[in-house]
């Protein structure tokens, strides 16, 4: 499998030409993969080394210590995630093993947005670790590039669609926008694997699209593809993966695909674990924006596939599998894609 490599800058900065040419690359990635390289972001490599030393410093304290941030409620997806407590593959209804990946997560919270009233369980508070002291600043100032990087992602992708290019900001402007660190390194308590154990284990991501930068080890992230087969998928150096939501698949009523992905253990040639580190960026949407077929996805022969949904309703059922480890009976297409797929 090869991603294509769209360049954020040339459709910025270019051409009406130039311009159509991005959005016709990024509609066909989008329409047989779902994932894509993006070139041209903008984000410095100052801001990804603050991001890859609060990560390291952070992740290195003892587990006991990590675990005094750990969200005490599964429904708040923030704060600290120890190995072994999460299934990915359960907000598709799969079973699975627990994954062995650790995580941090930050986002949006209802006191970004006082004049709206919001709901603290969709935005809740961030729980911030005491230190290291360095952790909060660099964790937050790249959440802000993120940001920056997914919102200038979907102006493209409205183009791409043949809608105004600020079609998704008004059911986006008080995003549930949550950053996921993620660290794949066993415990050594924990260094026992079963054979069919994931780093992270097959999903899709829930939202509008996800911006991802990860360490290049390997074996990591694989991909699948239309034929049920799983592909590796690093980005060349320098470049972020971009990849479609569960909620873009929806408005596209299939036409852009929502890529079933998982993170094999990463191992070197003696076959033991070594570090892997990612960070994820997913732009889901604004709570209570509905989501439902784009008029221009939808025809006598390809009839919605989905009833409308707010994208609060959606997130809550998928978390309600991964972080509360209930299989998730609302994913028949996604879990039959899986079910069948190759090894």
């Amino acid at each position: 499998m090869s991603i294509p490599v769209i360049d954020l800058a040339r459709f910025e900065g270019g051409t009406q030409e130039d311009q159509q040419q991005v959005a016709q690359q990024v509609d066909q990635a989008a329409r047989q993969i779902g994932f894509m390289q993006l070139a041209g972001h903008g984000v410095s490599s100052h801001h990804l080394q603050q991001l890859q030393q609060a990560m390291d410093d952070f992740f290195s304290l003892p587990l006991a210590v990590k675990e005094q941030w750990r969200s005490p409620d599964p429904r708040i997806n923030r704060g600290y995630s120890p190995p072994l407590a999460e299934r990915l593959s359960y907000s598709l209804g799969v079973d699975s093993p627990p994954d062995l990946f650790e995580a941090f997560n930050m986002g949006a919270a209802w006191t970004d947005f006082p004049e709206l009233q919001l709901d603290p369980i969709s935005y809740p508070v961030n729980i911030w670790p005491v230190h290291p002291a360095s952790f909060r600043q660099g964790v937050h100032t790249w959440f802000g590039e993120m940001a920056r990087v997914a919102r200038r992602v979907t102006r493209m992708f409205a183009c791409a669609l043949d809608l105004p290019s600020d079609f998704f900001e008004p059911l986006a402007d008080h995003s549930l926008d949550v950053l996921r660190l993620n660290v794949y390194a066993m415990q050594p308590q924990h260094a026992d694997l079963r054979a069919d154990q994931m780093g992270m284990g097959a999903h899709t991501d829930y939202g509008i699209v996800t911006v991802l930068w990860a360490d290049a080890v390997e074996p990591g992230l694989q991909v699948l593809d239309r034929a049920g087969r799983w592909h590796e998928a690093k980005p060349a150096s320098g470049h972020l993966l971009i990849n479609i939501g569960d909620l873009m698949a929806r408005w596209t009523n299939d036409r852009w695909l929502s890529s079933l992905h998982r993170v094999r253990p990463p191992v070197n040639a003696q076959g033991q674990l070594v570090r892997r580190r990612s960070a994820a960026f997913f732009h889901d949407g604004n709570a209570d924006a509905v989501v439902s077929c784009l008029p221009s996805c939808a025809d006598a022969h390809h009839p919605p596939r989905y009833e409308p949904i707010t994208v609060a309703e959606h997130i809550r059922q998928k978390l309600e599998g991964s972080r509360g480890l209930a299989l998730n009976a609302h994913a028949p297409h996604e879990s039959a894609r899986l079910l069948s797929s190759s090894r």
